[in-house]
């Protein structure tokens, strides 16, 4: 099969779950022998389209000048240049099919083009964008979780309040519109998909509830790459201090500040270690600084190797979001080191980690519910290796990538 996978960033400037899970897949379809290629935006002056091989896969980079949230928001609607850009690489590549893995910042029309050439496409919801403009379902006004949109006045109130602009608050309807008509694109794309593969049951259901078709939408958990060495979990030894773990992004909707307070609250001794790139909201990085006690170390933006290395010398994953994550492949990292897992009990979290089985849930934002969750592991001296031998093994993306080509073959109809 000729597979294009398209996205708006990836890999080495932007590095994330979709833009990770993206290369982890293309690269197990072509060993597999298939011809894959990925079209994705960068962030540059100037306008252009260049490529590039890795590990058998060929890469489009399309740009046409730097990002910002307007730019990103109006390229939904139009951006001729990289409809330009898109259509060459569909020349180029021949694609069968074309595998959306996120088309924030790229003109909607891209999918017109496919169906106008009789190419089918399937989409992966990453996240809640193609109904929430802020992807994440947290309001900027409040950092309160969203139901969806009501009339639109509450997306344009979230517009409002992340552009410092909420004295236009008189005039929310006039921003309503644009981003109603925003939602009105983007649901005719997913109508038009083949298949919506959503990576957990709760986005399945969110999105089922919020009358996306449920005739093609379908449930897949993603596949993880191998860890970079075998990770040997040994029973915790007494008298050494628990040795606690935040890996992810540094930004207040992660809840970082939460596992910090509530650490800094311990009876006994421990450790807590951050990891994560702190230059994306520099003033949060430096509040956590301040706020993080002496046996807080933070490690800062860790490689592929890094995060293996990392999840080998720690006892405890915590995943402290406040906000509705979508996966969060870092549970499936933990897990596949055999590393027990602390998260909100929120969204797919709440699914993926099983309470007092793999792992321990704890109320999303709550600083003192997380200090007595970390303090049980003080406490409870079997907790720790109970929890280990309740984790399961993780799915391979090798044994994902068959999983996907089920689903190509099914929309191509082989």
């Amino acid at each position: 099969m000729r597979i294009l996978h398209l996205l708006h960033q990836y890999l080495p400037e932007h590095v994330g779950g979709s833009e990770l899970y993206t290369k982890w897949l293309t690269e197990a379809l072509s060993k597999r022998g298939h011809n894959i290629s990925v079209f994705h935006r960068r962030s540059v002056k100037g306008s252009g389209l260049e490529s590039r091989t890795e590990e058998g896969v060929q890469i489009w980079a399309a740009w046409n000048g730097v990002f910002t949230p307007t730019r990103r928001f109006l390229a939904t609607f139009d951006d001729s240049r990289l409809e330009d850009a898109f259509e060459q690489v569909l020349e180029q590549t021949q694609a069968e099919l074309v595998h959306i893995e996120h088309l924030m910042g790229q003109p909607a029309v891209i999918t017109k083009i496919l169906r106008k050439r009789g190419i089918p496409y399937v989409i992966t919801l990453w996240d809640f964008w193609w109904m929430c403009a802020n992807a994440q379902l947290l309001t900027n006004y409040s950092q309160q979780i969203c139901p969806g949109p009501h009339w639109y006045l509450n997306c344009a109130r979230c517009a409002l309040a992340r552009s410092d602009r909420l004295y236009l608050w008189p005039v929310l309807p006039v921003f309503a519109v644009p981003l109603a008509r925003r939602n009105y694109v983007l649901r005719q794309v997913m109508t038009g998909a083949s298949k919506l593969i959503a990576p957990t049951k709760f986005v399945y259901n969110w999105y089922a509830a919020h009358n996306a078709p449920i005739e093609t939408l379908v449930s897949l958990s993603p596949g993880l790459e191998k860890p970079y060495h075998p990770v040997s979990r040994q029973i915790k030894r007494s008298g050494v201090p628990i040795r606690f773990a935040y890996l992810g992004g540094i930004s207040r909707q992660k809840g970082v500040h939460i596992v910090i307070e509530a650490f800094n609250e311990l009876e006994k001794k421990a450790e807590l270690w951050i990891a994560g790139d702190e230059t994306a909201d520099p003033a949060y990085a430096s509040r956590l600084r301040c706020l993080a006690s002496a046996n807080v170390r933070f490690l800062g933006k860790l490689t592929r190797e890094g995060v293996w290395d990392t999840l080998a010398r720690v006892d405890v994953l915590v995943v402290p979001s406040m906000w509705y994550e979508t996966f969060a492949f870092v549970i499936s990292e933990a897990f596949a080191a055999g590393v027990p897992v602390i998260a909100s009990k929120l969204g797919p979290l709440a699914d993926r980690v099983q309470h007092n089985v793999d792992g321990l849930l704890t109320p999303s934002g709550d600083a003192v519910a997380m200090r007595q969750t970390l303090q049980r592991f003080l406490d409870e001296p079997d907790l720790l290796s109970k929890l280990q031998q309740g984790i399961q093994p993780i799915q391979s993306i090798e044994d994902h990538a068959v999983e996907m080509e089920t689903v190509y073959k099914s929309v191509l109809g082989d």
